[in-house]
């Protein structure tokens, strides 16, 4: 799968945990790995929740097991991730086809290191009655279907990505950004795609087997009503066939870089669409000193996941590498070492098929908790904890 674990090349990465991308491989990768493996201790974690209709398309995502249940994903995952098991809800977790929310594995890794995430909301079908920083009004609503071209107005995103950069500049620590976005690797793919990059066949999803053919019908018919050119404006791009997300996340980034501190970027397809929107953003000749202090966090069955059988590259390495080829610059991705395979609840093994995957920061979250020497065994252990209260 192209996932090293050469200890000479990447230090002493925690049990399982291993490194991936063409930045891994280099003298550079060394010292962001490193950097981070000494910065872990001191993070600060942000979780942007957002909506967008697109979520809405039958068939399109199970982060919900219909499209009425997608509409307060978000919510339930960022409420079930502050509150746990046993804290008094107004949202259950969504009922899924297959395994648990990953916001079970994130909670676990949170109650472990005492990291107490913020939450921030915007585009929400429902906003959360429990404790966010709200960046725009409630009555914007989710970001309508990116097949429409008009996903939002530019007014909208501009707001959203300088109220980002705003939150971004005054970072003090190094920071983990995650988010909760049903429907989010499609508008990702979309704004991958509008940036002139070949990558239908590596977007992943929340089932075992991703609407690869819905997705590509839907960007296809977002970017030709769009009609924004070969080589559009990254605010436009998101303007026409992304989500709210999308430009609070890279002014964040943009804005934590330029204040001089580390970012891991928690999740897959869709943080390495914030990435590509940044760097789309800035000179080339200052992108590799950007990305030095940028590391993508996911889990290992995401990392591990080929949509290509036949394939020994996984599909977020590729994806991982055609960003960074894109945009001149090596990039580095961390998996974290969390396994289910012996677990006792059916619906945790059920990761170890292909299902669920990532979401809410899990895989970055568990690497916080390893790399201050939480063990797989005790977050494996937790997490079925968790369950035992939810039953």
């Amino acid at each position: 799968m192209n996932l090293a674990t050469h200890s000479e090349t990447f230090g002493n990465l925690p049990f399982g945990c291993k490194a991936f991308g063409a930045g891994a491989f280099s003298s550079k990768g060394y010292r962001r790995l490193k950097k981070w493996s000494n910065e872990f201790q001191n993070c600060s974690a942000l979780l942007v929740l957002a909506g967008s209709d697109t979520a809405q398309v039958e068939g399109i995502s199970v982060a919900g097991a219909t499209p009425q249940a997608r509409r307060y994903t978000a919510v339930a995952d960022a409420e079930f991730l502050l509150k746990g098991p046993k804290g008094e809800k107004n949202c259950s977790l969504p009922t899924l086809p297959e395994g648990v929310s990953p916001a079970l594995i994130s909670h676990a890794a949170c109650s472990l290191t005492g990291l107490s995430p913020l939450v921030l909301a915007v585009g929400l079908h429902q906003m959360p009655l429990f404790p966010h920083l709200r960046l725009e009004l409630p009555s914007f609503g989710p970001a309508a279907c990116l097949s429409t071209g008009q996903a939002m107005n530019l007014e909208r995103v501009q707001s959203l990505w300088e109220k980002g950069y705003s939150m971004g500049l005054k970072v003090r620590r190094p920071i983990l950004l995650a988010e909760c976005v049903p429907g989010g690797t499609t508008t990702a793919q979309a704004i991958l795609t509008g940036l002139g990059l070949s990558i239908a066949d590596l977007i992943s999803g929340s089932g075992l087997n991703p609407p690869i053919a819905i997705k590509k019908n839907l960007v296809d018919c977002g970017l030709k009503a769009a009609n924004l050119g070969e080589k559009p404006q990254a605010k436009k791009l998101v303007a026409a066939v992304g989500d709210p997300f999308q430009p609070v996340a890279a002014g964040i980034l943009l804005g934590a870089r330029e204040a001089g501190q580390q970012v891991l970027l928690g999740g897959g397809s869709q943080m390495l669409a914030v990435l590509a929107l940044a760097l789309s953003e800035i000179k080339t000749s200052l992108r590799e000193s950007f990305v030095e202090g940028v590391v993508l966090g996911t889990t290992s069955w995401l990392a591990e996941e080929s949509q290509l059988k036949g394939n020994g590259e996984s599909s977020l390495t590729r994806l991982l590498n055609i960003v960074g080829c894109h945009y001149q610059v090596e990039l580095v991705g961390l998996s974290s070492g969390l396994r289910f395979d012996q677990s006792r609840f059916k619906v945790l093994r059920d990761y170890e098929k292909g299902y669920i995957k990532e979401g809410v920061g899990a895989g970055a979250f568990t690497l916080l908790a390893q790399f201050q020497g939480i063990s797989c065994k005790k977050l494996v252990s937790r997490c079925e904890e968790s369950l035992e209260h939810l039953k």
